[in-house]
């Protein structure tokens, strides 16, 4: 039996050099439990995530329940139209106070001991209240509340008080690929109703990487690029568009006309009957926007990570994807679709069909890419190879959408996060104390 050499304290996860144009990550990032829990309280306690969107609580009462970051919340529209982020917890003595993932309401009730809440949070009512003693308020046991915002239509929480950063602030330069997305609708997008909940046995990190890489598409999803082909339609060209770093961890990848010709994807997969539609928009896009912007918006194919958990694939169909770490190895995943809000009704048919037909957990693209990451992630038990290579693309100027720049901004704010103030040594050093390999 070879033994591995034990690693040094304080090793260092991503191996980020510019110089010789090497980008590396150490493989116990995937794998190592110490690191998953220090993952929660480093970047998911003090990040922006998203919850959901607007127009999942589109009146007041709707409410909708989901685990964000590993906590319970729900998400409800008060009587007074405001959008806030609960605690899914009893303030008396911790139940879940929602336990349906979506609804509409005009208070919470606990079925624990009956206290209620109306839709603003506010304790509203205690069964038997004369066996408080005097100095009782309901007011001290409203609902916790987090602090949220939105930023077109799109909610998100942080659950870090001292997050010093405003929403608009912590986009960074996402807000320009949202802004693309929100402008597809002349009176805004909405969230189809339904969506796909499933998981993996694979790292979060891993859909998040796979998410944004389109080196993979031809590869890996040889069957739908048939598909395409013997429908008489064009798959995405392997080369072409380009990548984008955002900041703070956020980074995007586009394809331009030029290379995602979308009308190849609209005829014959859409049909040639609500072509004409199709292109009428696009021409009133002009109006709004002007004739560069519009084609931005109508013609262009993107991929957009908001870091940490947050994919919105825009490609035939808008797919809101939320990946949530389940430990070390495994994730739960979360996806939507979104679309105008005035669609014609065949397009959105066909959008939901399309959606399904790529995306769906059953679909011609996500099976695939389950697999494979759940492939890597039994690949990683053999420890004689301890680095992934992300360095496609570092030597040139504007990377393509097949080189790696987003995933590399991912993990360049992973690291800045999980250092912090107190740097990378303590992780390494407890399981050296505790006689494990810190691999």
């Amino acid at each position: 039996m070879t033994i591995q050499p034990r690693r040094p304290v304080g090793d260092p996860v991503v191996l980020d050099d510019r110089e010789r144009l090497s980008f590396r990550v150490d493989r116990r990032a995937y794998t190592d439990d110490d690191l998953a829990a220090a993952e929660m309280a480093r970047i998911f306690d003090r990040c922006w995530l998203y919850v959901g969107h607007e127009s999942e609580v589109p009146v007041a009462g709707s409410y909708v329940a989901r685990d964000v970051g590993g906590r319970p919340v729900v998400m409800a529209r008060g009587s007074d139209g405001v959008i806030r982020v609960f605690a899914n917890s009893c303030p008396h003595r911790g139940a879940l106070i929602c336990t349906q993932p979506a609804g509409q309401a005009r208070s919470f009730r606990c079925p624990y001991h009956d206290w209620t809440f109306s839709n603003r949070g506010d304790l509203v009512g205690v069964p038997i209240p004369d066996g408080y003693g005097p100095g009782f308020r309901k007011a001290d046991f409203g609902l916790a509340q987090h602090r949220s915002d939105s930023y077109r239509g799109f909610v998100f929480v942080t659950f870090d008080p001292r997050q010093p950063r405003s929403l608009t602030g912590y986009l960074a330069g996402a807000t320009e690929y949202l802004d693309l997305i929100d402008d597809q609708s002349e009176v805004g997008m909405e969230v189809i109703q339904g969506a796909q909940l499933h998981g993996a046995r694979a790292n979060w990190k891993l859909m998040m990487e796979n998410s944004v890489d389109i080196y993979h598409f031809r590869a890996l999803h040889k069957r739908y690029v048939g598909y395409m082909e013997s429908l008489g339609s064009v798959p995405p060209r392997r080369r072409g568009g380009f990548g984008r770093a955002l900041g703070l961890g956020h980074g995007a990848n586009e394809l331009p006309p030029a290379a995602a010709r979308p009308l190849a994807y609209w005829t014959p997969m859409f049909g040639e009957s609500v072509r004409p539609r199709i292109e009428a928009t696009a021409a009133r896009f002009v109006d709004r926007f002007g004739a560069a912007r519009a084609e931005r918006i109508t013609h262009t194919n993107r991929a957009l990570l908001i870091f940490p958990n947050l994919m919105i694939i825009d490609a035939i169909a808008i797919t809101i994807r939320k990946i949530d770490p389940v430990g070390a190895g495994q994730m739960a995943i979360t996806s939507v679709a979104l679309a105008p809000r005035d669609e014609d009704p065949e397009i959105r048919e066909l959008r939901k069909s399309h959606y399904l037909t790529f995306l769906g957990p059953a679909g011609f693209a996500t099976p695939d890419d389950i697999e494979i990451v759940e492939s890597c992630q039994r690949g990683y038990l053999n420890r004689a190879v301890r680095y992934s290579d992300l360095s496609r693309g570092m030597d040139k100027e504007v990377p393509e959408t097949t080189d790696e720049l987003p995933a590399r901004e991912f993990w360049r704010q992973w690291d800045r996060l999980m250092h912090g103030d107190d740097g990378h040594l303590d992780l390494a050093h407890r399981a050296e104390l505790q006689g494990a390999d810190p691999r």
